[in-house]
């Protein structure tokens, strides 16, 4: 197998979907590459290519001279440089934005004026005279397009010239023929026949301000789109306070190391991953697992850098830093899933190579046959520039990438995690979701469920009797039952003999009487009559609870059954996802009897039990015959069964395993999280299928508007300035739409 490396690079010069594909093919062409991804959201692209086959600088090289120039970075989710510059950008556009309109209003409000108000255009005529007011309207519109405007001309000339259109292309050809057709009117009037003389230096500014608006609102939501990375950096304090001696020493976080003990005061953020070692106090990890209630935490707990310590006082040992923090992690799968290009993508990728050269053919076009069948030269021209300036291939970039940005950052603040961005589009497509019983339907930890003693016996005095013994095993049953007499209070007499017996139970003396706790197995080795209970051990046992007999002295004493408790909303989650047409279905290498009693309580019917590791796999395989499979799981043996499903998801309490093998990571084990995922991932499909029809719908519509289609009924031609307004408007609309998704809650 060739070991092959992956890259990130922020990618400058990008203003259309047209740029991202020949991004896209400018690395692919570079020997070794193996895969090319561009977001024109984020404007990071990320390649894969062959370790020595080609190298990092080839890449940025064969990029760049495409035109666009690129930067390698690296996605550590440490640096806020990426959000400093579109703020940047923001603030750029906002300034030239200014500049534009404070020039154009005055031409905009003669222009217009002579048009709508009775009179002002003789009033021109008597007063400053019509060519020294065309003269004013030059002088204006070439400092627009050379000032404000430079920005279409600096980057879609070179584009043209490289036989590589794109949407500055369209701009600077469209005000350009407008500014050049007024100017030979104005200065050399005897070129153009008298009826076609006209000057349309208002639609070249108008449309540049229109558009310059449009980047800049664009370019603002651009921010907020990228708001949760921005908010999960922030949430990292910058310095902390570690232990030197017996002094506390402020500290810059990037100086503190794995070991060193950290303070974390009342209503701080913690600063580090690590371990409680002293203090007590409630910690709100809602930022980590999307769970708005604090967690008590005391000496021995794990805590998680990044979350809001309570009112007591923690001293911390680091146990991760830097790029190997929890927090850190998340903000890396966050930026690789915003990042990624969902399967649908592929279709628009195809269509958008095309549209550019498309539109300048229709541009043509239209010029050719106004020309031919049209009134006038101006008409013509008109025609023209309106197809060049509404065509919108931004709009169709956008589409995805940015409800993609969106959803998955917003899906990251509930505690969902999409470590896979094609997992975001399959997940909402899967038609059936197997899960893993223990730990994830499941407590994962053993409870005594029910305890009876036989007649004679106090149920105090026998529970403190066994759990003597139990304290002397490791098993999870035993810690159950040790468990439960320290929450009733009761005291453990002192046990001795302790003997244990792999698979049947234990035993010991207590206070010179022979405790043996065990199954019925080890009871019928030792001439122990358990009929007294036979037929409510049968019972519990058909209720998924493991039943445990006690023996003392040789004489029957009791029954203890110990099950795994069903999580309280797992049964409301089975109901809520077949409600919505999904299949449900658990994979488990538990018995079939306690497997079954689990599936039974929460309205699961497909049930494959008593398998292990490698079988959960061949039985997810089974299950995906009835379409897209998502499994649900928690454990090492749970990682197979992840890896062969089409989508796996991983809660967050599960081994480091688990995670790395999901595609999905849930940073709750709460079962609410599984459902909030499948909407999170639906409400973003829809709303990417949103953006892409009206993007299509809007072309598919304006473009032959805009060529004058319409004209021959109704007489109707689009002016340039309104097709600007409609081509800014449209990018708007995409991204404004996708920030809808910010509005997601935690309720889902």
């Amino acid at each position: 197998m060739v070991d092959t490396l992956t890259q990130s690079f922020e990618i400058e010069g990008l203003s259309c979907a047209s740029c991202v594909g020949r991004a896209e093919r400018s690395a692919l062409d570079v020997s070794g590459v193996v895969e090319a991804n561009v977001n024109l959201a984020t404007g990071v692209g990320t390649v894969t290519w062959q370790i020595g086959r080609t190298t990092q600088s080839d890449v940025a090289a064969a990029i760049t001279k495409a035109g666009y120039a690129a930067i390698p970075v690296e996605m550590t989710g440490n640096s806020l440089t990426s959000h400093d510059k579109r703020q940047d950008e923001v603030a750029r556009l906002r300034h030239d934005t200014i500049v534009a309109t404070a020039m154009t209003l005055p031409v905009f409000v003669l222009v217009m004026g002579s048009h709508v108000i009775p009179g002002a255009s003789d009033l021109i005529d008597q007063t400053i005279g019509r060519t020294t007011s065309w003269a004013l309207q030059w002088v204006l519109a070439t400092a627009v397009l050379l000032f404000p405007g430079r920005q279409f001309f600096r980057e879609g000339f070179p584009a043209l010239l490289r036989g590589a259109p794109e949407m500055n292309s369209l701009v600077a050809l469209g005000t350009s023929a407008a500014w050049l057709y007024s100017t030979v009117a104005l200065f050399a009037p005897f070129l153009i026949p008298a009826q076609s003389r006209a000057v349309y230096f208002e639609a070249a500014m108008v449309i540049v301000t229109l558009i310059l608006l449009g980047r800049w609102l664009e370019a603002r939501a651009k921010v907020q789109t990228g708001a949760a990375i921005a908010a999960l950096v922030g949430l990292q304090p910058s310095v902390a306070d570690i232990r030197q001696g017996e002094d506390w020493v402020e500290t810059p976080i990037s100086d503190i190391a794995v070991g060193d003990v950290v303070l974390a005061r009342p209503g701080s953020r913690i600063a580090v991953d690590g371990e409680v070692v002293e203090g007590q106090s409630f910690v709100d990890e809602s930022m980590v697992t999307g769970e708005p209630v604090p967690i008590a935490h005391s000496a021995g707990d794990r805590v998680i850098g990044g979350t809001i310590n309570g009112t007591g006082a923690l001293h911390i040992r680091a146990t991760a830093v830097g790029g190997d923090t929890v927090l850190s992690g998340i903000i890396r799968m966050v930026g690789q899933a915003q990042g990624a290009k969902l399967p649908i993508q592929s279709v628009v990728d195809q269509i958008v190579r095309w549209f550019v050269p498309l539109v300048l053919l229709i541009a043509t076009l239209a010029i050719l046959a106004w020309l031919v069948f049209g009134p006038s030269l101006s008409h013509a021209l008109v025609a023209g520039v309106s197809v060049l300036i509404v065509a919108c291939p931004c709009a169709m970039g956008l589409a995805t990438p940015t409800s993609v940005m969106v959803g998955t950052g917003r899906a990251a603040e509930l505690g969902v995690l999409f470590r896979k961005g094609s997992a975001l589009q399959t997940l909402s497509q899967v038609k059936t979701i197997a899960f893993d019983k223990t730990g994830t339907l499941t407590m994962g930890r053993p409870e005594v469920a029910n305890f009876i003693v036989a007649d004679g016996y106090e149920a105090d005095n026998v529970l403190a009797d066994v759990a003597a013994v139990e304290a002397l095993s490791e098993h999870p049953i035993s810690r159950a039952i040790v468990r439960r007499a320290r929450e009733l209070g009761l005291g453990l007499p002192a046990a001795n003999e302790f003997t244990s017996m792999t698979g049947l139970g234990v035993k010991a003396r207590v206070d010179g009487r022979e405790v043996l706790v065990g199954a019925d197995r080890l009871m019928a080795q030792s001439n122990i009559d358990v009929g007294a209970f036979e037929a409510q051990a049968q019972h519990w046992t058909d209720e998924a609870q493991t039943p445990v007999f006690v023996a003392i002295d040789g004489v029957l004493a009791g029954l203890i059954t110990v099950s795994d408790p069903i999580k309280p909303d797992a049964a409301k989650l089975v109901s809520n996802l077949a409600a919505r047409g999904v299949q449900l279905a658990m994979v488990t290498g538990d018995t079939p009897r306690t497997a079954q009693a689990v599936a039974r309580a929460i309205g699961i019917e497909q049930v494959v039990a008593a398998v292990l590791p490698d079988g959960k796999a061949e039985a997810v395989a089974g299950l995906k015959r009835d379409g897209l499979l998502a499994f649900v799981g928690d454990g090492i043996n749970d990682a197979p069964a992840l890896a062969a499903a089409d989508v796996g998801v991983a809660v967050g309490t599960g081994t480091d395993v688990a995670i790395e093998t999901a595609d999905v990571v849930l940073m709750s084990s709460e079962l609410p999280a599984v459902l909030r995922a499948v909407d999170i991932s639906t409400r973003t499909m829809a709303n990417i299928r949103q953006n892409l029809f009206w993007a299509f719908a809007y072309n598919t519509v304006l473009i032959p508007v805009a060529a004058g289609a319409i004209y021959p009924i109704w007489g109707v031609l689009m002016s340039p300035m309104l097709a600007a307004g409609a081509m800014a408007l449209s990018s708007v609309f995409v991204v404004s739409n996708a920030l809808r998704l910010r509005r997601m809650g935690a309720a889902l």
